[in-house]
């Protein structure tokens, strides 16, 4: 019964990523496709706009496809949790908590999720349990762990530089 749980916990998470996912770079599901995120992006700091639509819209494809496969499944969600906590600290995290006012509760729900999953590995019904991978427990856990700081680490740099860009530029303007 836990494979079946593992199985449907990934099914959605992973499916509701990859939607995601699509959202950016196809503009379906309601998404404003390539050009939308690339103006929210770099209303954010993310500059320049179109490379990191298209590398969010990416990360949130595939990773999520991944996780919803059980392929790769560590990698799978260390990837979302990298993408789920730029997302909370940019996006959300001057909001507070709760998502009725628009704070980081749904991306950390979803980071425990994933985070979970990079622990218990994906069960029997998955890609890694058909091709003989072995990716749950500690190691694993915390591998997807140190992957997901460190793309939180670039990311945040990313935007930082990207916002202090966008700053320099306004203020030339303004000049």
């Amino acid at each position: 019964m836990m494979d079946i749980g593992l199985l449907l916990l990934r099914a959605v998470i992973g499916l509701l990523m990859a939607g995601h996912g699509a959202q950016k770079l196809f503009g379906w599901f309601g998404g404003h496709g390539v050009p939308g995120t690339a103006g929210f992006l770099e209303s954010l700091g993310w500059r320049p706009g179109r490379a990191f639509a298209l590398l969010l819209g990416a990360a949130e494809l595939v990773g999520g496809l991944a996780l919803a496969l059980g392929f790769a499944t560590p990698f799978a969600a260390a990837v979302l949790m990298a993408v789920l906590a730029n997302a909370a600290l940019v996006v959300h995290g001057r909001h507070g908590l709760w998502n009725t006012a628009g704070g980081f509760e749904y991306p950390l729900a979803l980071i425990g999720s994933t985070l979970a999953l990079a622990f218990t590995g994906p069960g029997r019904f998955s890609l890694d349990h058909l091709v003989g991978w072995a990716t749950s427990g500690p190691v694993w856990g915390f591998a997807a762990v140190v992957v997901a700081m460190l793309g939180l680490v670039v990311g945040m740099a990313a935007h930082e530089r990207g916002a202090r860009a966008g700053h320099d530029q306004t203020l030339g303007q303004a000049a």
